[in-house]
């Protein structure tokens, strides 16, 4: 819970280049734009063609350095913060360093895997290894291609989530500047796991059960059930993360969620009491893109001037496992 003083120094975001509207997709599964539009709230949501997790990731990341005025060079850390790996072996971080030509630098590169929430705990991570002097400037990517696992025969899921990634660059603080991670928290209830999973991708299932039992294979996921379990955790769980900053809700200029879904984050808002004008809101326009939906509505809040140096922000967000994490940041 200490605090750490370190900077998001510059952001960076890929959308692949096709979007693909809700009547267009409406269309596709057999419901209505209304139906869509009424259940998610989104209405425009970009998927790969041939796009691959990494170059998504590497795209992203050329665009925070060229923000940031550096080079790729200039990195001592790549983190990939996602949810599924472009492949099993190697890291994703691995094929996002070498997308950037830094095959031949000996630069570390490895991945953090907390789903929903991976960027998040990536950020606090990595923030404790900087404060620590262990790394001075790391890159952390979040690219995540939701579609490929997507069951298409349920329609309040696939109806939610679109591809794309964000990449955020992190270093210590100048001793001039006031950025810092005020506080941080995460907390995981496995009672829920059932609720959001995808059973095949690891040991359990063999990719050749496949052709007998695609069912393992897509993500499945009871929303109303997850959504009264993050419900019933999440009032509690912000107090304990404010509680050593001495700060509250009202303190915060504005929060990021989650993109779960428009719905939910409106729900979400009612319940911890967050003013309208300090939430950011993107899923409308991005959809649930898992792990990147965090960092993505950072750098659209930075883009828009929703967020400025010295602003405090509160990020947050619920994950499959279930968990619950979130971190207040002086940005």
């Amino acid at each position: 819970m200490t605090q750490r003083s370190v900077k998001i120094l510059a952001t960076g975001q890929y959308l692949p280049q096709r979007a693909v509207t809700a009547q267009e997709l409406a269309q596709k599964i057999g419901v209505s734009e209304a139906w869509i539009a009424r259940k998610s709230g989104v209405m425009v949501r970009h998927f790969v063609e041939d796009e691959t997790a990494a170059q998504m990731g590497a795209a992203a990341a050329q665009a925070a350095l060229a923000t940031a005025q550096l080079t790729p060079q200039d990195l001592d850390c790549i983190v990939c913060a996602s949810t599924v790996p472009e492949q099993g072996i190697p890291c994703t971080a691995a094929l996002v360093q070498r997308h950037l030509g830094l095959g031949a630098s000996g630069i570390p590169g490895f991945d953090i895997n907390a789903t929903c929430l991976s960027f998040v705990v990536a950020l606090d991570t990595i923030s404790y290894l900087i404060e620590a002097g262990r790394y001075h400037r790391v890159l952390i990517v979040s690219s995540e291609i939701a579609t490929l696992a997507l069951d298409w025969s349920d329609p309040e899921s696939c109806t939610l989530f679109g591809d794309g990634a964000a990449a955020v660059i992190v270093e210590k603080t100048p001793p001039a500047e006031s950025s810092a991670i005020l506080a941080s928290r995460l907390e995981t209830y496995g009672d829920g796991a059932d609720l959001s999973r995808c059973l095949g991708g690891g040991s359990k299932h063999h990719p050749r059960e496949y052709a007998t039992h695609p069912e393992h294979f897509v993500f499945q996921m009871d929303g109303r059930a997850v959504y009264r379990m993050a419900a019933k955790l999440l009032p509690d769980f912000v107090q304990r993360i404010f509680q050593p900053t001495g700060l509250a809700m009202g303190d915060m200029q504005l929060v990021i969620p989650h993109q779960a879904s428009v719905m939910a984050m409106r729900l979400l808002s009612q319940q911890l009491k967050i003013p309208a004008e300090a939430l950011m809101v993107i899923a409308h326009d991005h959809g649930n893109t898992i792990a990147a939906s965090i960092p993505m509505a950072l750098h659209e809040a930075i883009r828009q001037g929703r967020i400025r140096r010295g602003n405090r922000a509160l990020l947050l967000g619920t994950a499959a496992g279930l968990s619950l994490g979130g971190i207040v940041l002086e940005y």
